[in-house]
This record gives C-alpha cells, sequence and structure tokens, in this order.
C-alpha cells in the first residue's frame, strides 16, 4: 500500500526537524515520500525539511490550511495520504495502523484520531487531562457519524478527489469536519481512539483550555450544521522551542 506522508507547515523551524526525524524513524521506510508543504513561511522551515533525506518541499504561497493541504494532496502519488501537523510526532505503530485498517476494509475511505500529550505538563492543566478532553469527542461522532482531525489523518486520494479535495477557502479552523462530512457521503469514516499521534500543547498554552476546547466545538458543529466554518479567519501558532522540548521527551 503507497502512502504519502504530508506535513503543511508555516513558519516551523524549531520543530520540523524533529517531526521528520521521527516520521523517518518511526515509518521503518513505509512511505512512499514525505511531502512537506511550506505555507508562506518567512523562517527557515523549508532549509530544515530539506536537510532531511527523501523529503520534499512544495511550496504554497497562500496561506492557509485548505490551501496547505489540498496543494500537498495534489503533489502527492501514493494511494492513502497521510496527514500531520508539522509539531507532532507519529508513534512506531502509526503507519502499521493506516495499512491495516484501509487494507481490512476496502469501504474505508477517512480514518482520523486524537492527539496525545504524554510527559509533560502545560500551564494549569496535567497531560493526562487533555488527553480525557479528546474523549468527549466520541458522543458527536457516535451521534453524527463522522469526525476528523486532519493534524492525524489518512484518507483514500481517490475518494478525496471525488468530493473535490480540501475547500481552499477554509483557511484554518472547520476543514477537518468539511472533509469528513464530503468524505462520509462516498465512503466510510472512522474516528478511533485507537488512532493517535503525539503533538505539542502549544495552543492550550497559548490561549486556554476553555477557549481552545470551545473554539473547536463551535467549529465542529457548525460545519455539521450550517456546512461553513464559525471562525472563518486563520489564527496562526508559529513553532517555538517548548514544542521541539516536549516532542522531543516521548
Amino acid at each position: 500500500m503507497d502512502i504519502s506522508l504530508i506535513i503543511p507547515a508555516y513558519n516551523e523551524e524549531a520543530s520540523i526537524g524533529l517531526c521528520l526525524d521521527m516520521a523517518i524513524k518511526n515509518s521503518k521506510g513505509k512511505f512512499k515520500e514525505i511531502i512537506v508543504v511550506d505555507n508562506a513561511s518567512t523562517d527557515k522551515t523549508a532549509e530544515v525539511a530539506k536537510q532531511r533525506p527523501g523529503v520534499r518541499v512544495v511550496q504554497e504561497d497562500r496561506k492557509g490550511t485548505g490551501h496547505a493541504r489540498q496543494s500537498g494532496a495534489e503533489a502527492a502519488s501514493g494511494e492513502i495520504l497521510a496527514y500531520i501537523d508539522a509539531d507532532s510526532h507519529i508513534p512506531d505503530d502509526w503507519v502499521d495502523k493506516i495499512e491495516r485498517w484501509f487494507s481490512n476494509d476496502p469501504k474505508l475511505v477517512f480514518l482520523s484520531g486524537a492527539y496525545r500529550y504524554h510527559r509533560h505538563e502545560i500551564t494549569r492543566y496535567p497531560a493526562w487531562f487533555l488527553d480525557f478532553v479528546w474523549w468527549f469527542s466520541l458522543p458527536a461522532y457516535w451521534v453524527v457519524g463522522y469526525m476528523g482531525n486532519t493534524g492525524n489523518c489518512a484518507i483514500r486520494a481517490n475518494a478525496l478527489r471525488e468530493v473535490g479535495g480540501f475547500d481552499r477557502s477554509i483557511l484554518f479552523y472547520g476543514d477537518d469536519t468539511d472533509v469528513s462530512r464530503r468524505l462520509h457521503k462516498v465512503g466510510k469514516t472512522v474516528w478511533s481512539m485507537r488512532f493517535y499521534n503525539y503533538s505539542s500543547p502549544r495552543r492550550f498554552e497559548q490561549a486556554g483550555l476553555f477557549t481552545t476546547y470551545l473554539t473547536y466545538l463551535l467549529n465542529y458543529w457548525w460545519p455539521v450544521l450550517f456546512h461553513r466554518p464559525y471562525t472563518p479567519g486563520h489564527h496562526f501558532i508559529k513553532g517555538h522551542k517548548s514544542a521541539e522540548r516536549s516532542l522531543s521527551e516521548h
């Protein structure tokens, strides 16, 4: 099974190196290709990415996750398109899970799951509590039938093309719900707490737990009910040293 790993990145020079190192190490050579989409960075994100063997950098100067994810999809040649964020790293069984899920279920078009934040604490909230918060997503998934986290997902490339790809007009929030909603119409979508990657908690650090959780909650239900994000604009969270330190602890 050919799997392309796609990593959108905006000003992630502090995080992208470790992200790629862990992807290369823990995939055990199973990725057909690794693509970093440099989304109009003004730092050395592209230069750091190019230092890693076998990594291809695609330039996308139009800011926004919709542009970055779709440009990555158009540049990729894999049967399965796997997406992570530039401040994340994959566990050593992540690729195996993708292969197993998609091989065992030909109707599956979209697989997604949560982040984990292990071995560190942030602000006022222990890491285990942030993990627990993700479990509150399950009732919504059971009711609606689809849910996505585009920072931790895998998509059949032909299904993504069938639904028109990622919506380039979506700048940040809501792209995951939008694409999972459309993919749900053409095949099976799965949200599983067993499919996870590790990510930095920087968004909670910068905005706080309540604000961050409420923002994501609204931007899940708004696309479900009204087919558009609640938050229309872009919210940039740049890479920084704390993300690299926290991920290196895994």
